[in-house]
């Protein structure tokens, strides 16, 4: 059986991550952005009130961040060993992660693509969509692109979502080498 591909799309919240997802999904290729999506609604359906406890973020994120994250991996690599192609809509915004993802995908075909925007537009964006945190973007910013080697980049900016998809797709049908996934190193984990 033919092993599928995972098209890894890194890039800011409000980057077009999604909306180029959507135009790949149309195309016949699988994505699991929904993965998160519905682990959101079901967390929100199951405890609609407010909780008896105000809690930080950062102390929600630390329960279960590596939790969800392992779980949304290993369904990745079960859809592509079951011959899926699998879009990740998703960011690598620390060191941590980026070393997650080469442990668990440097021995899977994966098309590693920047979808880039500029800060500016990020902020327009975010302010446009009004589903966003301000300045979430611009926080992601210097994290996110601080990888500066990808298979192939779609600038948000200069080509829409179906031009952006269309750029990927003949990508991949040109049978060109999509490596650069196995060719970056893990970074040092600074711990705090």
């Amino acid at each position: 059986m033919k092993q599928g591909i995972l098209v890894f799309l890194n890039g800011t919240s409000s980057s077009g991550k999604t909306s180029i997802s959507t135009e790949l999904i149309n195309q016949k290729d699988l994505s699991i952005d929904d993965f998160f999506n519905n682990y959101y609604d079901f967390i929100n359906n199951k405890f609609p009130d407010d909780p008896p406890k105000e809690i930080d973020h950062q102390v929600v994120s630390q329960i279960l961040d590596d939790s969800i994250f392992s779980v949304y991996h290993s369904t990745i690599k079960l859809l592509l060993e079951l011959g899926f192609n699998v879009i990740a809509d998703t960011i690598i915004d620390n060191d941590k992660r980026f070393n997650e993802f080469i442990d668990q995908f440097f021995d899977q075909p994966t098309l590693f693509i920047g979808v880039i925007c500029s800060e500016e537009e990020l902020i327009k964006r975010e302010q446009t969509r009004g589903d966003r945190q301000i300045g979430l973007a611009a926080s992601q910013f210097s994290k996110v692109y601080c990888i500066d080697e990808y298979d192939l980049e779609v600038n948000t900016e200069e080509m829409n979502p179906i031009e952006c998809s269309e750029k990927i797709l003949s990508f991949i049908k040109s049978n060109k080498d999509y490596s650069v996934f196995k060719k970056l190193s893990k970074r040092n984990v600074s711990v705090s």
